[in-house]
Parts: C-alpha cells; sequence; structure tokens
C-alpha cells in the first residue's frame, strides 16, 4: 500500500520519486528532476527513502550555496546555438525492450497497447510541461506502431511530421504541440 511522500520506483523505467498524490489506482510522483508524472498503482514499487532523493536533502549550508549560485548564474547568459534551438526537448524511445524487460507471455497486441499508452502518456505530459517538441522513436518495421501513433496523434492538437532523417533515419516521427499563449 502507498502512502503520500512514499518514496517510490517506477517498475518499467528508470524513474524514482516520491508519492505526491493518489486517487483511486493512480498515482502521481515528482521525479528527482522535479516532474510530476502519473502511473497506476502496480506499476509502482515502494523503496527506502533515503537511497532515492539525497539529491533532494537540503542543510542549511547546501540552500545557502544555491542560492548564491543562481544569483550568479542571473548575471550570465546562455547563449544556445541555432542549430540547438529547433532541437526537441523530449525523446521518447517506444522500442519495446526499452518499455518492458521482457516480452515473455505478450501477444502483439500486448505490446502494442504497452508503446500506445507509453506514447499518450508522455505526449499529454509534454502538453501539461508546455514542451513544444517531441519525438517518438518508433521504428520502420511494418508501419503499424507509426499509424496508431498518427491516429492518436490526429486526436490532439499537434502537427506531426517525420523527424530529422540524418539523427534518427524513417523511424521516427516528431511532434510539434500547439501552445496557447497565456495573457499577463
Amino acid at each position: 500500500m502507498l502512502n503520500k511522500g512514499d518514496a517510490v520506483s517506477v517498475l518499467d523505467e528508470d524513474l524514482k520519486g516520491i508519492v505526491v498524490n493518489i486517487i483511486g489506482d493512480i498515482v502521481t510522483i515528482e521525479t528527482t528532476e522535479g516532474f510530476e508524472l502519473q502511473f497506476t498503482i502496480n506499476e509502482l514499487i515502494k523503496i527506502e527513502t533515503d537511497t532515492v532523493l539525497r539529491a533532494n536533502v537540503f542543510t542549511s549550508s547546501t540552500l545557502e550555496e544555491a542560492v548564491s549560485q543562481k544569483e550568479s548564474s542571473k548575471k550570465k547568459s546562455i547563449k544556445i546555438k541555432p542549430k540547438e534551438r529547433f532541437q526537441p526537448t523530449l525523446e521518447v524511445d517506444l522500442h519495446i525492450h526499452q518499455l518492458t524487460n521482457s516480452v515473455k507471455g505478450m501477444t502483439n497486441h500486448d505490446m502494442l497497447t504497452l508503446q500506445l499508452d507509453t506514447a499518450k502518456r508522455q505526449l499529454e505530459f509534454a502538453i501539461r510541461k508546455r514542451i513544444q517538441k517531441v519525438v517518438f522513436i518508433h521504428g520502420k518495421g511494418d508501419g503499424i506502431l507509426k499509424l496508431e501513433l498518427e491516429y492518436l496523434f490526429g486526436r490532439y492538437n499537434v502537427k506531426f511530421y517525420e523527424a530529422n532523417y540524418q539523427k534518427y533515419g524513417l523511424g521516427a516521427t516528431e511532434v510539434y504541440i500547439y501552445q496557447n499563449i497565456k495573457p499577463n
């Protein structure tokens, strides 16, 4: 049984975090990188707190050091190369071996469903976090996953097209998410 504040690890992904909300069997965790992600309760396993988030434990000296570093970094302007400016900020690899440790006992339908659920979850995460570009790496294969992804993307306010051929070859689709401009 999970409770708010428990340290957890995601079973099929290299993610750890703290439980911040539980609604039914949907658990929201805050990862060590500060992202909030949702998983079903059976995708998570409780782990020891002190082994997870040492990076998030602050003492007064580390807090003062962090504040001084932030103040000094305000003075520096970071230049972004034009080529990097248009690079996607999120890549999602949908190859089945990246999503699960074993495909033993899984049908082709099960694998496709896992891939599509992952794509949907990551797309909705990008929309919530206002990430404008996402690349979904699906591979060439028979093209079934690519067709299903295009159907999925058609249900959102996004534009999608072949990703950079030099970087990804033929097996990736880039999604551009239209952002609503918030009035001040």
